[in-house]
């Protein structure tokens, strides 16, 4: 039973506002009367909302995930550093950290005029499609980059990259100048820069930028995101919290 819950609770998307029973019995292949049962016992913890015939995931989640402590250090840790990033240009910025062949966005801070993007709190995305997922990855070792790499490469726009010749290119240069950008691969009109962030000599997390592409300038704001990965790997080294590198 815990098992299929599971199901239910997995196949949730966050860019998705609710669901109804018919919809989640689909996803997950469950007959439609065992999805109920199961869906009634989710409300009841908190993990489901429910409103009317719709199903969306509950605040008790959210409030269970910032429980973990890898996790709550490390956004606690670079709250810092990604509130300069935002004043110092004043765009949308993220922090990610992955977890197998997806980035999981631990946080994120936006203006006024928010940018439509696929990203959310809690949510994952592609390693392939995000500036994040490529600074992730780029450091991940040869084995989880060839696996990727084997594809086949998912693809969120137009712009994706599923060649994983291009992909494979993108990330050596990743790896050389320690900067990862993404153009209009997982939203229409954004683009996005990441850098990695380092602890225990493994790259544990990453923060971006991302700006709608009209006024993407790598000159503007890749000191801006370098300095504050850099500052929070130096945090991170210097023993002030305790951030392990296994995040997948």
């Amino acid at each position: 039973m815990l098992s299929k819950a599971a199901q239910i609770l997995d196949c949730l998307d966050p860019g998705v506002e609710s669901y109804r029973l018919s919809e989640l019995a689909q996803l997950t292949g469950l007959p439609k009367p065992t999805v109920h049962r199961l869906a009634a016992d989710l409300v009841r913890l908190g993990w489901l909302e429910r409103s009317g015939v719709r199903y969306r995931l509950g605040a008790k989640l959210f409030e269970l995930g910032s429980r973990v402590p890898r996790r709550r250090d490390l956004r606690e840790a670079a709250l810092p550093f990604l509130q300069d990033l935002f004043e110092a240009t004043r765009e949308t910025v993220h922090l990610g950290v992955r977890e197998g062949r997806e980035v999981v966005y631990l946080e994120r801070i936006h203006g006024h005029d928010a940018l439509r993007l696929p990203s959310r709190i809690g949510g994952s995305l592609p390693l392939s499609c995000t500036a994040v997922g490529k600074a992730l990855l780029a450091f991940s070792g040869t084995e989880l980059t060839d696996e990727v790499l084997a594809g086949p490469l998912p693809s969120l726009t137009a712009h994706s990259l599923t060649d994983p010749a291009r992909l494979r290119a993108a990330l050596e240069k990743t790896q050389v100048a320690g900067l990862a950008y993404e153009e209009e691969e997982a939203a229409e009109g954004v683009s996005c820069i990441a850098a990695p962030v380092f602890a225990d000599g493994a790259a544990v997390a990453a923060l971006s930028v991302a700006v709608p592409r009209e006024r993407f300038s790598a000159a503007r704001l890749a000191p801006a995101v370098r300095t504050a990965a850099l500052g929070l790997s130096r945090t991170l080294r210097g023993g002030r919290t305790e951030v392990g590198a296994g995040f997948g």
